[in-house]
């Protein structure tokens, strides 16, 4: 099966520099980067509880934490291209929880993927797809709910990170 629907980008345009943005965002999320680490607390819990409340011993103070960061520009560099650009996949497995309990095909979309860049004008950007519209093709009220919400949190995050609306 192929479905087409829509999606919602958005993204914030800043007047701070890329590694303004890019330190205050770093500083707002948890870090669960060590791919080892959600498997030694799953296997450490010994509770639903318990798992809950190691898993929010890693949470930022946005309530999400950082799977993964890109540093394009990085690799960008060993090619002779200059660019500023990260690449993040940031969540919550808590916060997934309340969407995946009610459709498994909310796993594509969670956690969600963020990117800090410079355009080739000095515009520095932060841009994620709205979670609720990646939710959407799913066509479930109680994922759309909880996506809405999820939406507000990462729209406070990039508009602290940013000092700007989408």
């Amino acid at each position: 099966m192929i479905e087409s629907f829509t999606v919602q980008h958005c993204e914030h345009v800043s007047q701070r520099s890329f590694e303004d943005v890019v330190a205050r965002f770093e500083a707002e999320i948890g870090d669960l980067a060590d791919p080892g680490t959600i498997p030694r607390e799953i296997a450490a819990a010994a509770s639903p509880a318990d798992f809950e409340a190691r898993i929010k011993a890693y949470e930022g103070r946005s309530g999400f934490m950082r799977f993964l960061t890109n540093d394009h520009g990085a690799w960008m560099a060993r090619v002779g291209v200059d660019a500023k650009i990260r690449s993040y996949i940031i969540g919550n497995p808590l916060v997934a929880r309340t969407m995946i309990t009610h459709d498994p095909g909310v796993g594509l979309n969670v956690p969600i993927r963020v990117v800090i860049f410079q355009t080739a004008s000095g515009e520095v950007r932060l841009a994620y797809d709205l979670p609720s519209s990646l939710m959407s093709r799913l066509h479930n009220d109680q994922v759309s709910a909880a996506a809405l919400k999820l939406d507000a949190k990462l729209r406070s995050l990039a508009e602290l990170a940013t000092g700007a609306p989408a």
